[in-house]
């Protein structure tokens, strides 16, 4: 599904990625952990093609990121608030993202009904502009507008994060539902060791841009986790 080789991302001299090789398979729920400045984001980022590496090359489906677009039929993401779109309400948005997608009316409605109690009705029908939403709803609105159109791949920068406990356990729960369907692949970055061992198939530690661990998660994984980052 997504193969890397030789990717590096320096900025200024500084090398803050280096990856030799890496690849994700089709239907893995990947992980990604590792402290502040680990290297989660700008992984993701070039994955996505949102910042050019500075060597080295991304795949997806045997397509190179920088060099064609086909990859973004397939592929959800949220990485920030960026993703969405502010002076939009979120009605609006997913009307938009779901036309992006070629979903009718009623397909749109059908989907979003799906995340009822995740939206805890302070999300649709408001008439209220993501930007003006709390963190945690848009949050909700940009994760939710990833999975909009059945992606192949899914990619999540930190989803629990702003998310009240309820919240957080609900989506762990669609990201598994989501995840079981066949052929789907998710990549889930998280502070929150206990998030991404329940949800994830494989892990991998960052630090400092390097790949320091890369697991298949067993029923020990997060008593091996939490030893590692209080060492």
């Amino acid at each position: 599904m997504i193969q890397i080789t030789n990717l590096q991302k320096a900025y200024a001299g500084t090398t803050v990625l280096d990856i030799t090789d890496l690849t994700i398979e089709r239907g893995e729920v990947f992980g990604l952990v590792g402290n502040n400045g680990a290297g989660k984001t700008t992984l993701f980022s070039l994955i996505l093609d949102l910042i050019r590496a500075t060597r080295g090359i991304v795949f997806i489906n045997e397509i190179p990121v920088a060099k064609s677009e086909e990859w973004k039929a397939i592929t959800g993401a949220y990485i920030d608030e960026t993703f969405t779109i502010g002076y939009l309400t979120p009605d609006e948005y997913f009307n938009f993202i779901g036309e992006l997608r070629g979903l009718n009316a009623n397909d749109i409605a059908g989907f979003l009904a799906n995340f009822k109690d995740f939206f805890n009705n302070e999300i649709l029908g408001k008439k209220k502009f993501i930007r003006d939403l709390s963190k945690g709803n848009q949050k909700k609105v940009g994760v939710i507008g990833a999975f909009m159109g059945n992606p192949e791949l899914v990619v999540l920068d930190e989803p629990f994060a702003n998310l009240d406990p309820t919240s957080q356990f609900q989506l762990r729960t669609i990201i598994k539902k989501i995840a079981a369907q066949d052929g789907k692949t998710f990549l889930v970055s998280s502070h929150d060791l206990d998030h991404v061992t329940d949800v994830c198939s494989r892990i991998v530690i960052l630090q400092k841009g390097v790949v320091i661990r890369d697991v298949q998660k067993t029923s020990s994984t997060l008593a091996e986790l939490e030893e590692f980052f209080t060492e």
